[in-house]
């Protein structure tokens, strides 16, 4: 996603949409929206202030689909929204390498083992993406970094 950081925004909220509503009821609340926003059903004798207010709404309810209607954008929005709350959790335990961490066929993730017993676990295509991981029984948070 280019531009600013996706997570910056908050497009479930813009849909009027919790983080766990499905893609039926994301649809669902965009058509709405998109419906009663659409510059094209605003009314003709509407001040112009009114009118522009709508079509930044509306703007805003089409990027909002853009981004949740789409799999791999909402996973990696979902992503970077768990990665802003890691961050706002507290400070970064240690700095790790993914080639540090073991590689785990089975669920195909990387996992490092935590001070706690617990374990670091990111998948692959998470790997890229994100750069905080949470420990799986405490609160302690690694930055994940990648050799250049």
């Amino acid at each position: 996603m280019a531009g600013a950081r996706p997570a910056d925004k908050d497009w479930y909220g813009v849909l009027g949409a919790e983080p766990s509503a499905g893609a039926a009821e994301l649809r669902r609340r965009y058509r709405a929206l998109a419906l009663r926003y659409h510059p094209d059903r605003q009314s003709a004798d509407a001040p112009a202030g009114a009118v522009e207010e709508c079509v930044q709404k509306f703007i805003e309810i089409e990027q909002a689909w853009k981004i949740l209607g789409n799999e791999e954008t909402k996973k990696e929005y979902d992503l970077l929204r768990h990665e802003d709350h890691l961050r706002n959790m507290g400070p970064v335990d240690a700095q790790v390498y993914l080639e540090e961490m073991s590689w785990n066929e089975d669920d195909h993730s990387f996992s490092l083992s935590c001070r706690c017993g617990g374990k670091y676990r990111v998948s692959k295509d998470e790997a890229e993406v994100v750069t905080l991981i949470s420990c799986d029984t405490c609160s302690l948070i690694i930055e994940l970094l990648h050799y250049s």
